[in-house]
């Protein structure tokens, strides 16, 4: 004998919920993986890539959907597309407990990879394997944040490191060109104000109508140097050369 369901259930699989509680009651959504990211980003504007099915629920994994009665009190006069819409933006996303763990994952070996290629030996100017820089992170109790972005995880890593592990390290030096532009002499008072936030002068050059110096920099020195040229020579632009100035790899 077949076994009748509620005409108000349905089942639905591999699903990312997105979870909104209002007027005392819960409702969800049932969402693609990956998509309500990309629809909070403005990547995604059409709803229908975004939803599974198009309908508010009390309870996704059951296939309880929202009583029209419930929705009109927590959610006054608007239309089911609306209180979509007001879900997917103010909601909560759940992610079941795997998924978390391998997104942590990832971004642990996203960190992880970028900072090893940041930072070096300051006594011999070469990077560490990532073998290395992960036990200096372990060490120094470094833990990933899943709703921060990974370039302000990676800055506060190498803060914790340079703090907190037996590691020595130091930031791997950029290596830039500085761009003078000129229809007159350049001072050389705003020569030395270039050179002073270098760790090291490459090479100079200067021509009738332009001067030219190769730097290595730490890399906080960039913001410091294009705010410089921004305030007393708008002529002036500078060039990366390298991301990373570094003599090798120091192994594990």
């Amino acid at each position: 004998m077949p076994i009748n369901q509620p005409s108000n259930q349905i089942k639905l699989t591999n699903v990312s919920i997105v979870r909104l509680k209002k007027g005392g009651k819960r409702f969800e959504i049932a969402c693609y993986k990956n998509k309500v990211q990309e629809y909070r980003t403005g990547v995604e504007t059409n709803l229908d890539d975004v939803l599974q099915i198009g309908h508010v629920f009390t309870n996704v994994s059951k296939g309880e959907q929202a009583k029209v009665g419930d929705l009109k009190k927590a959610f006054g006069k608007a239309n089911e597309d609306e209180i979509i819409k007001m879900i997917l933006k103010e909601g909560d996303l759940q992610v079941g407990e795997k998924e978390r763990e391998h997104e942590l994952t990832n971004m642990r070996r996203e960190i992880l990879n970028k900072v090893a290629e940041s930072v070096v030996d300051p006594a011999t100017q070469r990077l560490y394997s990532a073998a290395i820089i992960d036990k200096a992170m372990t060490q120094a109790g470094f833990s990933v944040k899943p709703d921060k972005p990974v370039k302000a995880q990676v800055l506060e890593c190498i803060r914790l490191l340079q703090e907190h592990a037996s590691l020595p390290i130091q930031r791997a030096r950029m290596c830039i060109r500085v761009i003078l532009s000129t229809t007159r002499r350049i001072p050389d008072s705003m020569k030395e104000k270039v050179h002073k936030e270098a760790d090291k002068i490459v090479e100079s050059t200067e021509r009738p109508d332009t001067w030219e110096t190769v730097l290595h920099i730490d890399p906080g020195k960039f913001r410091v140097l294009k705010d410089l040229l921004s305030a007393e020579w708008p002529n002036g632009r500078i060039e990366i050369e390298e991301h990373a100035v570094t003599t090798g790899n120091v192994e594990s």
